[in-house]
């Protein structure tokens, strides 16, 4: 049996950090969008037993080091299945970009594999191992906006939020989630932000595009001002940093401004990577086939 899915990356439109826990986990408010980018991942059950991982990329780890290789392992763990799970990850979201590829290809492991075995978890467990996993691998697992708070497990889905067309630049940085935690300095004990006003005015993004972490990331590293400051010049809406980045992202009115400017984009910041892509605001029609793809939504 044979299983091909497509992983979505996301964007967060605002993240703000809230209060550091007695676990050192921050709480956090924030709101997180998928995107039409994705990794592509062939799942297969066979008799015996372990985990096989292939991955496209040579920056990943094939092993219990690869949070897909995880989510299978606990998967197995917890029906206590004797199968052998068969990966092949074809990864086409940069890695330790700040737009979840890892935590989305988590996601979609748990998903599968409990599809495969005929749904032995209710979507309760499941939810509960993604939370191990990674904070952010519950939202994928629903793979539709959401107001996470907490430590981003706490999912409240929103709806009416547009397809934005976007332009994103992930510079060739590796950026420390744990650096970036460690290194901010709290402001905030509560939400600025009202959801119900933003989804009155969804283009209205000056007042809510904004991220409490850039103030530790912008400092160190000037180039992700340079490509902020550069998108707002080529006319977004709005530009933030994803997650704890590196990659930042525009917001345009029309898909023709954004292509252009991804065009751009690819000349101006030629060592970037630079992709056009759209918001989901509806989610992500998901059906896991033997026959081929039949996530919708563009690539």
């Amino acid at each position: 049996m044979i299983r091909a899915v497509r992983s979505p990356a996301k964007i967060n439109l605002w993240l703000e950090v809230l209060r550091k826990r007695a676990d050192r986990y921050h709480d956090l408010s924030t709101l997180m969008l998928p995107i039409a980018v994705y990794d592509e991942i062939e799942m297969e059950l066979r008799p015996g037993g372990g985990i096989h991982l292939i991955c496209d990329d040579p920056q990943l780890p094939a092993d219990k080091e690869n949070l897909a290789w995880k989510a299978a392992d606990r998967f197995f763990e917890e029906v206590r299945s004797t199968n052998s799970a068969w990966i092949q990850l074809r990864k086409r979201i940069p890695v330790a970009a700040g737009l979840g590829g890892g935590s989305g290809d988590a996601a979609l492991v748990l998903r599968v594999l409990n599809e495969m075995h005929g749904e032995p978890l209710t979507r309760k467990r499941l939810h509960e191992l993604a939370t191990g996993l990674g904070a952010d691998v519950p939202f994928f697992l629903q793979q539709r906006p959401a107001l996470a708070t907490g430590i981003g497990e706490v999912l409240q889905p929103v709806l009416g939020v547009p397809d934005y067309p976007i332009v994103l630049i992930t510079p060739p940085l590796k950026i420390s989630t744990v650096w970036v935690y460690q290194s901010l300095t709290l402001t905030r004990g509560s939400s600025s932000i009202n959801l119900k006003d933003f989804l009155d005015q969804p283009w209205q993004l000056a007042q809510v595009m904004q991220n409490d972490l850039e103030q530790v990331t912008l400092q160190k590293y000037p180039v992700l001002v340079e490509i902020k400051d550069w998108l707002l010049a080529q006319g977004a809406r709005g530009a933030l940093m994803s997650g704890s980045g590196p990659t930042m992202f525009g917001i345009f009115c029309e898909e023709e401004q954004a292509a252009r400017v991804g065009e751009n984009a690819a000349d101006r910041w030629g060592s970037c990577w630079v992709k056009v892509s759209r918001t989901l605001g509806r989610g992500v029609p998901y059906e896991a086939s033997p026959e081929g793809w039949k996530m919708q939504g563009g690539a």
